[in-house]
């Protein structure tokens, strides 16, 4: 199994996660079912943290991925969610195990 991943850890502003939360599910549904090389998009609440939001997504390769950078529904997420943000780290990796196929 190949591919090609990406984890978003965003800290949000208080009080601003149910907001965040409507932006990024609109990108993470239309990732999913629009974008060809896009495997798995999914939206982590982490338990005890209000503030804060984990994505872990997977692209058949970095050039979906490149891709993915350049559609209207990231550039509409982005334009919606930068004042909700106060940190954002973005790690890339490759995957080199799946633990299941669903």
């Amino acid at each position: 199994m190949s591919g090609y991943v990406i984890l978003v850890d965003f800290l949000l502003k208080p009080g601003s996660r149910a907001q965040f939360r409507r932006a990024i599910d609109v990108n993470a549904r239309s990732s999913c079912e629009t974008e060809r090389g896009c495997r798995r998009f999914d939206v982590v609440e982490p338990i005890d943290e209000p503030d804060r939001i984990i994505l872990y997504e997977i692209y058949d390769d970095r050039a979906a991925f490149e891709r993915h950078l350049k559609t209207p529904h990231l550039a509409r997420f982005e334009a919606l969610s930068n004042d909700l943000v106060t940190k954002k780290t973005v790690v890339a990796g490759d995957l080199v195990f799946a633990g299941s196929q669903e």
